[in-house]
């Protein structure tokens, strides 16, 4: 036994056992380390989950916190300990796929858009910190500096009065709150004499002072008489007061007007009793609103299907055109006695070694239409200059070409691969028989090839479903639909149609855009699942 020795004494009548234990200074270290380091990563994880939720991002922070609980319990406990190899894998799934899935779902049931960003308490805090000017000396505003540190200036206007503010923090940091008003720093400032200067302290220049703007904004300085002055101008201070005032049914009152606003949880803002919205808006559930426009809104619907059979065609043309062309180059480079083999391999992989957003980029200069060379060649030829972008046939038709042009490559090579697998003896067969080429390709090739490529035609089909960066990159969309009252276009498909209405529209309401969003995936998933179906009993009917 390691670390142990055993003696053995006799003397007389009577025996005696010694045992010697040596202890393995390390044995205790390996012991604690583990939980140590564990529960550092628990606190440093815990403390993450704070800051999250500070900000705000409850969502985020709830996920962060059951992904820490359960990797807590999971590490823990001997029970689990298979689980120990597949949580990172789960907890990487939950948190970069699901959690943004449920996230996005969220956001389509609430009015958020660029003009209802903000929480409601965010917006009410918004309304009590504005100020206006009231009735009171106003001062002459100069800002010394003293070191690192900062001292305000304020002379009456008429010179007979000058005061002089304690130091002054402005670089601080601001505090996370809910509104300006957390942000907001009380001083006091003493009169000196009119004609003394403030020891050590120069005024500073102006680029500087509009750098630190912000925070003297948010400073009240309080003057020896129990007057508070604020800041009313890049040069001046004054008496301010507080536009609106909380009343108990929630409701503000503006005090220079007497007006009185409210909160219409329905809508998201604050109205007057005229029923007009004030800004800025604060974000609300408001239900299936959003999926009720997409598809009974006439300004929405119209679009929305021209661009949903549009998105199935290019998606699903695009996986015929690219594995056609991909199946027909890799039967002919299997050939045989085709010579010089690897340079045509090489040859047509290269599109898909270059990087996308390049070949597009690319192709959109040879498509151009005054000066691209498909233009000039094709001008030398026939006479012709096709309209590429701006007529909706043939940017569609320009799309699907550069579309199966960057997708051939990866069916070729796969393509190639099963062929290979393919035994020879059936072509043996097939040559003694005396069936041609053709017969070969249909009766052997393709049944043999296309079970193999059917999850990866699906999957294909799934991408180009949502393939962003070509339409983007290529027409944007365009050339638009002219009877529309929503920004939309005729290569658009639904996730570049999203895009637009989300971050281009005048409005950017991104409830809706997360709106078609679920609904996108949605179909995508259903599309997915009818595919592998009608792929499943396929292979049970040729059993």
């Amino acid at each position: 036994m390691p670390g142990c020795a055993l003696g053995e004494a006799q003397g007389g009548s009577q025996a005696s056992v010694v045992i010697f234990i040596e202890m393995n200074p390390s044995s205790g270290f390996k012991q604690w380390a583990g939980p140590a380091v564990g529960a550092a990563l628990a606190l440093a994880a815990l403390y993450v989950v704070t800051i999250v939720y500070a900000a705000g991002e409850f969502l985020l922070a709830g996920a962060i916190l059951l992904v820490v609980a359960l990797a807590a319990w999971i590490y823990s406990s001997q029970r689990l300990y298979a689980y120990r190899y597949l949580f990172p894998g789960i907890a990487a799934v939950a948190i970069f796929v699901v959690l943004p899935i449920l996230y996005t779902v969220t956001i389509g049931f609430t009015n958020y858009s660029t003009n209802n960003l903000l929480k409601f308490e965010r917006a009410t805090a918004y309304f009590l910190d504005e100020t206006y000017e009231a009735e009171g000396k106003t001062y002459t505003f100069t800002l010394l500096q003293q070191g690192k540190g900062y001292r305000a200036r304020l002379t009456e206007n008429d010179g007979e009065q000058v005061f002089l503010s304690e130091a002054l923090d402005l670089e601080a940091p601001a505090t996370p709150g809910n509104g300006a008003k957390a942000d907001s720093k009380h001083v006091e400032a003493g009169p000196v004499a009119a004609d003394a200067t403030a020891p050590a302290g120069e005024p500073v220049q102006l680029k500087e002072l509009i750098r630190l703007q912000p925070a003297l904004k948010k400073l009240t300085v309080d003057l020896p008489d129990g007057s508070q002055v604020r800041m009313t101008g890049l040069r001046q201070f004054g008496p301010v007061t507080q536009l609106y005032k909380p009343q108990p049914d929630g409701s503000l009152v503006n005090q220079q007007t007497g007006e009185v606003i409210r909160p219409n949880h329905e809508v998201g803002f604050y109205q007057t009793d005229s029923g007009q919205n004030l800004s800025p808006g604060f974000q609300v559930n408001i239900g299936l609103a959003h999926f009720r426009q997409i598809f009974t809104d006439q300004a929405f619907r119209q679009p929305f299907l021209r661009i949903f059979g549009w998105t199935v065609a290019f998606a699903g043309l695009t996986v015929v055109f690219a594995t056609g062309l991909g199946v027909l180059l890799a039967v002919l480079l299997s050939w045989e006695a085709l010579r010089f083999k690897g340079v045509y391999q090489t040859l047509l992989f290269l599109p898909y070694a270059v990087p996308g957003f390049i070949s597009i980029l690319v192709f959109k200069g040879l498509f151009n239409n005054n000066f691209g060379e498909i233009n000039l060649i094709l001008d030398a030829l026939f006479g012709i200059k096709p309209a590429w972008f701006s007529d909706p046939f043939l940017a569609k038709v320009m799309i699907l070409t550069v579309n199966t042009w960057l997708g051939y490559p990866y069916m070729m090579v796969v393509t190639m691969g099963l062929i290979k697998a393919i035994p020879a003896d059936l072509y043996e067969a097939s040559a003694v028989a005396g069936a041609g080429p053709l017969t070969n390709f249909f009766r052997i090739t393709m049944p043999l090839v296309l079970k193999p490529l059917t999850p990866l035609l699906i999957a294909a089909f799934a991408f180009n479903f949502n393939n962003f960066v070509l339409i983007s990159l290529l027409t944007n969309g365009r050339p638009d639909f002219l009877d529309t009252q929503v920004p939309a276009g005729t290569t658009d498909i639904l996730v570049s149609y999203t895009y637009r209405i989300a971050f281009e529209d005048s409005g950017q309401n991104f409830g809706l855009a997360a709106a078609i969003s679920t609904v996108v995936f949605a179909m995508v998933a259903l599309l997915s699942w009818v595919n592998l179906r009608a792929t499943r009993i396929t292979k049970e009917e040729a059993r």
